[in-house]
């Protein structure tokens, strides 16, 4: 896999191309989904609903894919509902037969023999059963011209020819009639160009079905469904994992302030994370959504390096709190660059994948990566003084407390000779 010239991209590309011209065939190349669990089928499935006619649906869904192919975002645009298969009417002239003398009996009797398949008996040759079916050869029953050629007899033992009281016609049908929450449907099938996201494809179908005729709606099936239904939870996500790191954070400092001291250098680190996606070079998706969750929790613990060892100086050395996150900056400084070259590091073999599912990894990698060395270079000055501002005087504290112990001590002093 590693050797190969051409990625999957590329690939099924070119195989689509090939098999888009074979004709008579609906033939779809796409790549399997990267996370298991797929509802199956093609990426984006788009259903189209109605109550009117099928004709006025095929209509509209006709619309909808000359917009989609026109777009330049879809490899192949397809949808189930066509007219393409060929039926043929056959329609009798009940008045002309009644004048004639032809009984209806007759003429389906007729009919039947002329198209019908339907087996009357069984019989055995050497060994072997086969049916036994009373039908025209197939040469004279091909076209509606060899109705001329058989013959239905009148009440007056006339032989009148089919073709005096039956015509034939042609017309096209639907290939396949869909009901959706028991509306007529027609589903539009469709895959993504290379280098185009699932959420672009299915923000162009949304566009273009804003401006649907009165009566119609849609609805979505497959990754496309899946998408519409969970593609934002990122918000979720990320605002759980900043409450579950602010809470644990204020237990264990006991204070509510200064978790979110610490937690400032997440909005800083998501900037740089979200720089690669703004140029292009990803786009938003499930993979670097784990990313920036991920994100939280390595980013918060350049605050917290910084935040704990500034006030153990505080009340070990009695400095404010000035000072003593001037001197925790410098010596946190080496253990902070330390975790994130160790980071970083351990992500670049991401930055550098190839093969299947190389995409999910570089975006998860670069994510990081970027979110890392931003954060980090933030941390550095961004968090000092929001410490400086936001954080308690812990060295007061320590004092006042001090004063406190020692006046009880003298008070424990005087009282214990009386009790005695």
């Amino acid at each position: 896999m590693g050797e190969r010239e051409r990625s999957a991209s590329e690939i099924q590309s070119a195989l689509q191309t090939a098999v888009g011209e074979v004709e008579g065939s609906s033939i779809f190349v796409f790549q399997l989904p990267p996370l298991p669990g797929s509802t199956g089928g093609l990426p984006v499935q788009m259903v189209l609903r109605s109550s009117q006619d099928y004709q006025v649906l095929y209509q509209t869904m006709e619309d909808i894919k000359q917009r989609a192919r026109e777009s330049g975002l879809f490899a192949v645009v397809d949808s189930d509902l066509d007219y393409n298969n060929p039926v043929v009417q056959i329609r009798i002239d009940r008045a002309k037969a009644n004048s004639l003398g032809i009984r209806m009996q007759d003429i389906g009797e007729s009919l039947t023999f002329l198209v019908g398949e339907n087996y009357i008996n069984r019989f055995g040759m050497e060994g072997r059963s086969y049916d036994v079916i009373p039908q025209s050869m197939r040469s004279q029953r091909l076209t509606p011209e060899a109705l001329a050629r058989h013959f239905v007899r009148s009440e007056n033992q006339n032989m009148i020819p089919l073709s005096t009281v039956v015509s034939v016609s042609t017309k096209v049908e639907p290939n396949k009639l869909t009901q959706f929450n028991q509306q007529n449907a027609a589903i539009l099938q469709a895959i993504p160009a290379p280098g185009v996201t699932l959420g672009q494809t299915v923000a162009f179908i949304e566009n273009a079905t804003e401006s649907l005729p009165v009566g119609f709606s849609h609805d979505w099936q497959s990754d496309s469904r899946q998408y519409k239904q969970e593609g934002n939870t990122l918000v979720f996500a990320f605002l759980s994992a900043l409450i579950i790191i602010y809470l644990v954070l204020a237990a264990q400092y006991e204070s509510l302030v200064e978790p979110l001291i610490i937690l400032i250098t997440v909005p800083l680190s998501i900037c740089g994370a979200l720089f690669p996606l703004a140029m292009g070079h990803i786009t938003l998706n499930i993979y670097t959504q784990i990313g920036l969750v991920t994100l939280i929790g390595l980013i918060s613990k350049h605050g917290i390096l910084m935040v704990e060892f500034a006030n153990e100086l505080q009340v070990t050395e009695g400095i404010n709190k000035r000072l003593a996150i001037l001197k925790a900056a410098k010596i946190r400084l080496r253990p902070i660059l330390m975790t994130t070259a160790a980071m970083v590091i351990g992500l670049v073999p991401l930055l550098f994948a190839s093969g299947a599912g190389a995409n999910s990894r570089f975006g998860i990698g670069l994510v990081i990566v970027c979110g890392m060395l931003v954060g980090t270079c933030f941390t550095l000055f961004v968090l000092p003084t929001i410490y400086t501002l936001l954080a308690r005087n812990h060295s007061a504290v320590t004092k006042r407390k001090q004063d406190l112990a020692e006046a009880d001590e003298i008070m424990g002093n005087t009282i214990k000779p009386s009790l005695n």
